[in-house]
């Protein structure tokens, strides 16, 4: 017998595809990409990068706590940027949500995402 459970919320952007928000097994919960896209009218959010990671930011956070978890529970980020020159002001932004002991983390960069926007981010969750 499966203990995975799906997790879904109107605070974070619909799946567009074949995906879940989020999937808890036990006391882990993988959270799929998001995007900065605004979860009550799947626009993008228009501005800078600062406002795209923001975005991005708070829909992982709406998905943690729909999981029963915070963002403090995030044991693993994976960030992935159309741009590395972004890198400082990530950090920057990030610092606003995370504080020491901070979670693991990779920053990929890469050449294109979905929309075309400049960041995705997914996670690991561990709930005590």
């Amino acid at each position: 017998m499966s203990n995975k459970q799906i997790i879904t919320t109107d605070r974070a952007p619909a799946a567009i595809g074949t995906y879940s928000q989020a999937v808890k097994v036990g006391t882990t919960v993988y959270l799929s990409g998001q995007i900065p896209l605004i979860p009550e009218t799947m626009e993008l959010v228009e501005g800078d990068f600062e406002a795209n990671a923001e975005r991005v930011f708070e829909n992982l956070k709406a998905v943690a706590e729909a999981a029963g978890g915070s963002l403090k529970d995030l044991v693993k980020l994976n960030i992935y940027l159309t741009d590395l020159g972004n890198f400082a002001k990530l950090n920057e932004v990030m610092a606003r949500y995370f504080e020491e002991p901070y979670p693991a983390r990779a920053a990929i960069g890469v050449a294109e995402l979905p929309k075309g926007v400049p960041v995705e981010m997914d996670g690991v969750l561990e709930l005590a």
